[in-house]
């Protein structure tokens, strides 16, 4: 693999690996920020518990998810590809911090590019782009 290839890989690697840990456990923290404001009121009156309940579950996801991006990089980046894409869906259906749902949609597309680039050499074919 090129260089700069491998390069990028790695770089994309760890930060989809650790942003999510640190976001996961930041929801049971909320040193970051107060979680539960991203929890659209809809959702609120649906739930059956606390908004902040729901983050932590949402924490969990997310630690797992970056954990898999450590573990099995491929399977974890389309993972926290399409959690990101679900995210994003979430706010602009709520039409709420559309500015954090476009830049998780920009964050699932650089994720869905690192599980491209962790795919099998001997399943893809080479695609020169220059």
């Amino acid at each position: 693999m090129n260089a700069n290839v491998q390069l990028v890989k790695t770089l994309l690697k760890y930060t989809f690996g650790l942003v999510p840990i640190v976001a996961g456990l930041d929801k049971f923290t909320n040193i970051l920020t107060d979680w539960s404001h991203y929890v659209s009121s809809g959702l609120a009156e649906m739930l059956p518990f606390e908004p902040g309940t729901f983050m932590m579950i949402v924490g969990i996801i997310e630690i797992v998810a970056g954990i898999l991006v450590f573990s099995k990089t491929r399977i974890g980046a389309n993972v926290v590809s399409a959690w990101l894409v679900a995210i994003a869906l979430s706010l602009i259906f709520s039409w709420s911090y559309v500015d954090v749902a476009v830049r998780d949609l920009v964050m699932a597309i650089a994720a869905f590019c690192l599980a491209k680039l962790s795919e099998n050499p001997l399943d893809t074919k080479t695609v020169n782009l220059s």
